[in-house]
């Protein structure tokens, strides 16, 4: 079993970022923007000599609020298929923008890179003790995507097998 600890860093933490989603039928398909807020879950089976899962300073967390800076405040994200590509690499080597090529731009895909960074941060920063057992990026209020490890799904999967049997044995011993 794991000990999990979390981390929000909000909204609020001002993350400005612009992005469009080129293949979408809808407004998406423009420039716009988000303030990205993370959630984030940890784990570890053993605590460090303090006591905890993760450092939430500079040695821990600080690594991961550094990257989140770097890549998301303030900054135009580019899907690597978006076909306006070039022109808005131009934005960039005029110094207009601080360009950053992804994936894609979708807050599914912002959890998934943000999930996949933050991870590696975290196992070199602990020597592999801790690791990242999911991340939520939010765009504001209303809308988030998750990623979590596959550790993760098989643990929550096995835990609703568990709860399932014992409510069943529950239901047949009454």
């Amino acid at each position: 079993m794991a000990h999990l600890s979390t981390k929000t860093y909000g909204n609020d933490r001002g993350l400005s970022c612009c992005s469009r989603q080129w293949a979408a039928d809808s407004d998406c398909h423009l420039l716009h923007g988000y303030s990205f807020g993370f959630h984030f879950v940890f784990a570890a089976e053993q605590l460090d000599a303090r006591g905890w899962v993760l450092d939430f300073g500079r040695g821990g967390f600080g690594l991961i609020r550094d990257w989140l800076h770097e890549m998301f405040d303030h900054t135009l994200l580019v899907a690597r298929d978006d076909p306006e590509r070039s022109a808005l690499e131009a934005l960039g080597t005029r110094g207009i923008a601080r360009v950053r090529v992804v994936e894609g731009t979708s807050c599914e895909r912002m959890a998934e890179l943000t999930f996949r960074r933050a991870d590696a941060i975290v196992r070199a920063a602990t020597q592999e003790r801790c690791w990242v057992e999911s991340v939520e990026c939010s765009e504001h209020g209303a809308n988030s995507a998750i990623y979590r490890s596959q550790p993760a799904i098989v643990r929550l999967a096995e835990a609703d097998r568990l709860r399932l049997a014992i409510e069943t044995d529950t239901d047949t011993s009454a």
